[in-house]
């Protein structure tokens, strides 16, 4: 029988990242802390550790706890400054979404590798990015367990480094409870009178960087309009990224001036009346770990085209359209048959809506806890 000491679990998770980046680790920190805090663990203890400048509260919940940091992520000095500060912690474990956790240490370690794009694309990253990132085979060396975000993920970590099977867990991210289906005409009306869209655009969202693959979508757009003279406005939403010159300058290469729209970052509010609006998501990535935004699309009943890559159709199923992300023409088709074939459009958004129903943030916490309580008491 176990004693209470080993029932109980103090569990700290480091959640400095969202301070500087509330989208995509970031997302998912915010995501997977409130779905731990909707389970029922009264003897477990959490504690979120948070930079020093963050004045947010996370979570509101009395098991989880908050403790300021005031090692930056991705400092040059972090592996020494995080140490310093974790170990008087009294944890049983850390949890590390940023891939990276203190390698001298006191207590277990879980960490999250959410994707290998700075290994397999490292043309992709800045330098500062390739820095702390190249701690990766070290990470997975030392930590004692790994959450991957998919089977494609895992299968990278085996593959590329190395990484023995029974190390490895897949729990997939949820979707964004957020984004769901709502009034039709009500998010037509919403676009037009905040950013002056006519409803029924094609819409791409995300961080606009190399690897999303901009250039080619802007491409097919120009395909899209020379070849079946659709009007339809082409929606890019997301922070401008690294290497971002290269977008706008296609946008000034095929004249799209007056039909992209840039709308830069977007609150979480207006994107759910965006994604309702859209008569499309159009997400042409090279590669992704998990690929957020065609499950957040699906959930709003909005028809998706997505890469045909490594992880998509584990995520999409044969909910979306899966197009060859290196192919202009194909992917003008694709955007082509959404907008004339409603037939399609209905059978997509119908298996798109049972299809984003089966990831939860709830099951995430669920099968993430577990790994916690294997870690430490090895059952």
């Amino acid at each position: 029988m176990l004693s209470e000491r080993e029932t109980d679990m103090r569990i700290g998770i480091d959640a400095r990242l969202v301070y500087y980046s509330k989208a995509g680790i970031g997302q998912y920190i915010i995501h997977l802390t409130r779905g731990l805090a909707r389970l029922d663990t009264p003897d477990d203890q959490f504690l979120l550790l948070q930079s020093r400048k963050d004045k947010t509260k996370i979570i509101q919940n009395n098991h989880f706890g908050r403790t300021s940091l005031w090692t930056p992520s991705h400092h040059r000095l972090e592996q020494h400054a995080l140490r310093a500060e974790t170990a008087p912690l009294g944890l049983d474990l850390l949890h590390s979404p940023d891939f990276i956790p203190p390698f001298k240490r006191n207590y277990k370690s879980v960490i999250t590798v959410h994707d290998l794009a700075f290994l397999l694309y490292p043309q992709f990253m800045t330098r500062e990015s390739a820095r702390y990132y190249g701690q990766i085979d070290q990470a997975v060396r030392n930590t004692d367990h790994i959450i991957a975000v998919s089977e494609a993920t895992k299968r990278d970590l085996i593959k590329l480094l190395g990484v023995p099977r029974d190390k490895i867990t897949v729990i997939y991210e949820g979707r964004n409870p957020t984004y769901h289906q709502i009034d039709r005409q009500e998010a037509h009306t919403f676009v037009k009178k905040t950013f002056g869209l006519d409803p029924n655009f094609i819409f791409f969202i995300s961080t606009l960087e190399p690897r999303k693959n901009i250039p080619t979508l802007l491409r097919s757009y120009r395909y899209l309009k020379d070849h079946y003279r659709h009007t339809c406005k082409l929606v890019l939403a997301g922070s401008k990224g690294w290497l971002f010159e290269e977008v706008d300058d296609t946008i000034k290469k095929l004249q799209l001036e007056n039909d992209v729209v840039l709308l830069g970052r977007v609150h979480d509010a207006e994107v759910n009346y965006l994604y309702n609006a859209a008569g499309m998501l159009v997400y042409p990535s090279f590669y992704e770990g998990f690929g957020l935004p065609p499950l957040e699309a699906m959930n709003c009943g909005t028809p998706v085209i997505a890469s045909k890559i490594n992880v998509m159709p584990e995520i999409v199923g044969d909910a979306a359209l899966l197009i060859d992300p290196h192919d202009v023409e194909s992917l003008s088709v694709a955007m082509h048959r959404l907008l004339t074939d409603d037939t399609l459009r209905r059978e997509l958004v119908a298996k798109g809506l049972v299809r984003a129903a089966k990831f939860s943030w709830e099951q995430a916490a669920r099968e993430t806890l577990a790994v916690y309580r294997q870690v430490i008491h090895g059952n």
